[in-house]
This record gives structure tokens, C-alpha cells and sequence, in this order.
């Protein structure tokens, strides 16, 4: 009998060990989620966000892959975040979508997580090269005020991690604080970019431009890549102003604006700097291709004219002067070297003037 009682309560104290050990276990998981939501919730910036989603939220969950696309249907998060010197090219994880008709056969299921085995025809445009695709996913909805803002998309080795029918609240909770923090943190880079824009032109500021400007002659200095700068003004700028009122002459600054700016790449910077004129920073570029820009830039403005909102048509040309950013000067401080290359552009945009307006000078 007292063999029997021993045998009982060693076989006790292991499961009361075991419900301990996972009791303790268990505590530990939820210690962990907890110590994600509050990283999630305490990001300000996109890049914090994207951190926290990309490398702490797969090795606290045990997957082996997370991705966030997002709906941005008018380009307007990815042009904040490219202005903020955000490089999406190495964020393969965060995917843009321009509408829900993109998720493909998943278009229409979004209400709620859609989970399963991975197929290429199902999840592959969720989980794009270079990265490895998954066995299993789950798919999971980012909704604010019933609208769909996006999906939080979650990848496992393990075909059995995502099976249709079991539970999703997890999922759906960590869903439920990713889309508040995406759209928190997207106001707040919105914010920011505010600061940085011109607010007649929607282009960027002085401001803007003076800082990229430091940061572009550090990195063309360490990587030994060519930096141009383009600096321009509106011929005759004063006379559109006085004869058609200035309510026109601020629809011709967005559109001169909006027509140099569709001649720039995503890594390119514009800026109004004051009155008429503007800036261009335009990174790895040689002044020879800068020079071509420029060109480019003022044919388009010179050959077709600028419809009013009133329905008048208005020439409009631009002057513009290039300077290229010396390679030898890598000496002297950065911030001369930036009031350098402004002034050595906008002399040439003055020799522009001189020589007749309409025409693209470059200071050698």
C-alpha cells in the first residue's frame, strides 16, 4: 500500500511539475506578446513600426516570415515615405497595393483572416522574391471603421501553422493594434512631411531641400557618387503677375511645379525656394544628364501651354542653371559646400537670364 501512495504521489508531483512548467511557460508567451503590443503601440515612425513587425514580431510568434501591404491607391504614403529618405527597396516586406482587386482570388474574402496551406495562385503576390514563400499563411484584414486598409500577412515552414478552421483571435487582436499603429504612424510621417512642403505647390520647401542637400554631399562624399543641382525661375514671373492677377500666377507655380516634378525620379528633390524659383537635387547624376534634365524640363513647359482654371492658355518658360557638386572639395565643410553648389547654380540660372531667358546654362 505504502509502495503504492509513494508511487501516486511522485506521479503527482510530475504533473504538478509539468502544469507549472507550462503554467510558467505560458506566462512567459503572454510577456512577450504583451512586451510586442507595447512596442507596436509606442512606435512613432514608420521605420520603428516596420522593425518591430519584420524582425520582433516573427521571432516572438515563431514565424518564419511577416509581410504588411498596404492600400495606397493615389502613391500618397509611398511618396511621404520615399520624401523622408525611407529606402523601400530594401524593405521587401512592406508591399503597396493600388486597390483590393490586386489580392487577386483573396479580393472579396478580406473581411476576415483567410488562412491555409501557401499556393502561388492564392498568397504569392503577399510574399514576392527575395522572399522564400511560406508553407503556411495566414492572411489577416487591417481594418479602420469597417474600411480596408491593408493586410497583415503572416508565413510559417510549418504546412500545418494555418490550417482554415482554427482559431483566429490571436490574429485578429494583433491585427486589430497593427492597423491603429499604421494609421497612427502614417499621420504622424504625414505631419512631418507637412513641415516640409510647400503648401501652394505641394512640393517641398526651402527647408526641405537645405537639409537633403547636407545629407546628399555626405553620402555622394562616402560613396564618391555624382551630385547635380538645378535651379530655376519662371521668365517673366512678375508680368504674369500684373496682368492676369496673381490667383493665375499661383496656378502657373503648380503647374510649372507639376510638370518638373513628373520629369524627376522618386530619388530626385524638388523644392520651391522662394517666389518663382526652384530647386532640384538630382542624386547619382553626372552634369552631363543633368544638363539633359534640365532640357527635358524646359521643353516641356516651353512647348504647351498652361490651361487656368478660368480656360485661358498661358506660355510659360523657365530658365534654369546647372552646377554639379566637385568630387575635389571633399575637404571643406559640408555646409559650404552646399552654399557652393547652390550659388555656382543660380549663377548660371542669372547667365541664363542674360543670354535671353527660355534656355538651360550650365556652370562648369
Amino acid at each position: 500500500m505504502s509502495h503504492d501512495l509513494a508511487r501516486e504521489n511522485r506521479q503527482l508531483r510530475e504533473q504538478l511539475a509539468l502544469l507549472i512548467a507550462n503554467a510558467q511557460k505560458n506566462q512567459e508567451i503572454l510577456q512577450r506578446h504583451q512586451h510586442l503590443d507595447l512596442q507596436l503601440i509606442s512606435a512613432d515612425t514608420f521605420q520603428a513600426l516596420s522593425e518591430t513587425l519584420f524582425t520582433t514580431f516573427p521571432r516572438t510568434a515563431g514565424l518564419d516570415v511577416v509581410t504588411l501591404c498596404l492600400l495606397d491607391a493615389q502613391y500618397d504614403i509611398r511618396r511621404i515615405l520615399v520624401q523622408l529618405e525611407m529606402n523601400l527597396s530594401e524593405m521587401p516586406q512592406l508591399l503597396f497595393m493600388q486597390d483590393e482587386t490586386e489580392f487577386r482570388e483573396l479580393a472579396g474574402q478580406l473581411s476576415k483572416p483567410v488562412l491555409g496551406q501557401y499556393t502561388e495562385e492564392r498568397f504569392g503576390m503577399l510574399y514576392p522574391e527575395p522572399l522564400t514563400p511560406p508553407a503556411s499563411a495566414a492572411v489577416v484584414p487591417l481594418l479602420r471603421h469597417t474600411r480596408l486598409i491593408g493586410t497583415l500577412n503572416l508565413g510559417s515552414n510549418d504546412p500545418a501553422r494555418f490550417q482554415p478552421n482554427m482559431s483566429t483571435d490571436f490574429i485578429e487582436h494583433m491585427a486589430s493594434i497593427v492597423a491603429i499603429c499604421v494609421e497612427n504612424v502614417i499621420n504622424n510621417e504625414r505631419l512631418k512631411h507637412i513641415g516640409l512642403t510647400d503648401p501652394l505647390t505641394g512640393v517641398n520647401n526651402r527647408r526641405y531641400i537645405e537639409r537633403r542637400l547636407l545629407e546628399e554631399i555626405g553620402r555622394s562624399r562616402r560613396q564618391g557618387t555624382p551630385l547635380s543641382c538645378m535651379y530655376m525661375d519662371i521668365d517673366h514671373f512678375k508680368q504674369i503677375n500684373d496682368r492676369i492677377g496673381h490667383q493665375a500666377g499661383d496656378e502657373v507655380l503648380r503647374g510649372v511645379a507639376g510638370r518638373v516634378k513628373a520629369e524627376l525620379r522618386l530619388s530626385d528633390s524638388l523644392g520651391r525656394f522662394g517666389g518663382e524659383e526652384f530647386v532640384v537635387l538630382l542624386t547619382d547624376t553626372e552634369p552631363e544628364d543633368a544638363v539633359n534634365v534640365a532640357e527635358r524640363i524646359r521643353m516641356s513647359i516651353a512647348e504647351q501651354p498652361l490651361v487656368l482654371s478660368s480656360g485661358q492658355k498661358l506660355d510659360v518658360t523657365i530658365s534654369v542653371g546647372v552646377a554639379a557638386l566637385p568630387q575635389e572639395e571633399s575637404h571643406s565643410a559640408v555646409e559650404a559646400s552646399a552654399r557652393q553648389l547652390v550659388a555656382r547654380a543660380d549663377h548660371a540660372l542669372y547667365d541664363a537670364k542674360a543670354r535671353g531667358r527660355n534656355r538651360v546654362v550650365w556652370e562648369a
